[in-house]
């Protein structure tokens, strides 16, 4: 089948699959989506024509988009004459590895195999299938319908032709992929921001400040250029004299731990579990989920308009 025109199975119809079946079917393909729970299946249309129109889609549109999304009656359904698989089950070694052996039961010999996950590595989801050339992951991020960025990822036995056939579509789809050549925990992005995580607990735990002025540090300074200067831009900008001279004066006092802080369970153990419990790193009041939750989708949609569509670009570049 054409790039345009393929049919993708999504095998999980949460918020992460409802968000990856929504970004195909907006953009043309025949979506197929199953979950072996009844009622998370049935509202599947309901949320995706939800989240359209927070992205601004007009009612035509939605319309358009749930006209090529089919709620399959199971998985073997969905993924019988699939041209590529995505799995958004829950973040479950043995569950996700049990999913795909009934996926490569099912699915056509030459339908690419994706796993959506945010840490596992992919080689042990995917080791036990016989088709391992056809198997990668993509890690997708939450919102996915409103995060760009989808990481593609290798292992030691994807085809590389495979892999680049991923990254195309997703980037025909408006996504901005990037290739992740090493099969590692974490992968690229959740490697970077849990390193900044494990020194922003380290400074808690320290008591070097408080966790809202953690949080005020970043949102206030470095915070603000992410999203247009990444890391290495900024280490040319300033220049490598500089950004080693600073490296000389600072890493050897970072945190470096090699295991979870001690601290987190202690927060866990006090009965501090998070935003959801009331109470975490930081004192929350009751509504404060919910009003994080829409601040952030709110910032998303405003960057949509401030920042240019990355994919458009990459194809432009092309």
């Amino acid at each position: 089948m054409t790039q345009q025109g393929q049919h993708i199975a999504v095998i999980g119809a949460g918020l992460m699959g409802h968000g990856i079946a929504l970004t195909f079917a907006r953009a043309g393909h025949q979506v197929s989506v199953s979950d072996p729970m009844a009622d998370m299946l049935a509202s599947c249309p309901a949320r995706i024509a939800e989240s359209l129109t927070l992205l601004g889609a007009d009612a035509k549109e939605v319309s358009n988009a749930l006209g090529r999304v089919r709620l399959a009656k199971d998985m073997a359904d969905a993924v019988s004459d699939a041209d590529v698989v995505f799995e958004a089950a829950p973040e479950k070694l043995e569950l996700k590895q049990k999913i795909f052996a009934n996926i490569e039961t099912h699915a056509p010999d030459d339908a690419i195999l994706a796993s959506n996950t945010s840490v596992i590595q992919i080689s042990k989801i995917m080791g036990g299938l016989k088709g391992r050339h056809r198997a990668l992951g993509t890690h997708w991020w939450n919102p996915p319908h409103m995060i760009p960025l989808v990481e593609v990822v290798k292992t030691e036995w994807t085809d590389p032709a495979l892999a680049q056939r991923m990254f195309d579509l997703l980037a025909k789809a408006g996504k901005t992929p990037a290739m992740v050549e090493k099969d590692v925990p974490g992968f690229i992005g959740n490697r970077l921001q849990h390193a900044l995580w494990r020194e922003a607990i380290s400074l808690v735990e320290n008591g070097i400040c408080d966790a809202e002025t953690v949080d005020n540090v970043v949102k206030a300074s470095f915070g603000r250029r992410l999203a247009v200067l990444g890391p290495l831009e900024n280490a040319d900008l300033v220049g490598l004299e500089l950004t080693q001279d600073i490296h000389k004066q600072v890493l050897f006092d970072l945190e470096d731990s090699g295991a979870p802080s001690p601290y987190l369970q202690q927060m866990r153990d006090a009965g501090r579990g998070g935003m959801s419990e009331g109470a975490g790193l930081r004192d929350w009041s009751q509504g404060d989920l919910e009003k994080t939750k829409a601040r952030v989708a709110e910032h998303l949609r405003k960057l949509e308009d401030i920042l240019p569509n990355q994919s458009k670009l990459w194809e432009e570049q092309r």
